[in-house]
């Protein structure tokens, strides 16, 4: 856990409206939280992400995988599949990808793919893990490390604001 992680909470930044001017790492990951939440209140599990090109947030997208019968639909694989689609490599490079939780294995792979420069997120998986058994246990720098990619993994940054919405949803009876 960092510093970072005592500022805030994840209800600040209702919508992208409510970011400020230049927002920092943290700030972003605070909406990707509250996306999460959208995602939770749309029948779905926890996890949302957003996409920065050079300080403007280009895409926003909350897990999917139930409303949409979809075991690929997170938020995170819908924004690679997407940045990967619209931008050139100099483009993807410039992308930040700030995500409520630790990308999944899956995610990882599809963001290296897809050449995004850089990764923020607020709880690592290994934390999710001991409160939910569907976390495959490889880390995302290792995917990136083992796949020789050059995407710079940063986090966690917001474990307990993350965390919290994984409790409020995994623990419920």
């Amino acid at each position: 856990m960092t510093d970072a992680d005592a500022a805030g909470d994840a209800g600040e930044f209702q919508d992208l409206e409510d970011l400020p001017d230049d927002p920092t790492d943290r700030e972003y990951v605070e909406r990707t939280i509250r996306l999460s939440e959208e995602a939770v209140e749309a029948g779905n599990t926890p996890f949302g992400a957003l996409l920065a090109v050079d300080g403007e947030v280009v895409g926003e997208a909350r897990n999917e995988t139930r409303t949409e019968g979809d075991v690929a639909a997170h938020p995170e694989l819908t924004l690679a599949r997407w940045a990967a689609r619209e931008f050139d490599a100099d483009e993807l490079e410039a992308c930040t990808m700030y995500a409520s939780t630790e990308p999944c294995p899956m995610c990882a792979t599809a963001i290296h793919y897809a050449g995004i420069g850089r990764i923020v997120f607020g709880v690592d998986g290994e934390t999710l893990g001991e409160l939910s058994a569907d976390v495959v246990p490889i880390p995302l720098e290792e995917v990136i490390r083992r796949a020789d990619g050059d995407t710079t993994v940063e986090g966690p940054i917001a474990v307990e604001a993350a965390m919290a919405v994984h409790d409020d949803f995994f623990r419920e009876p």
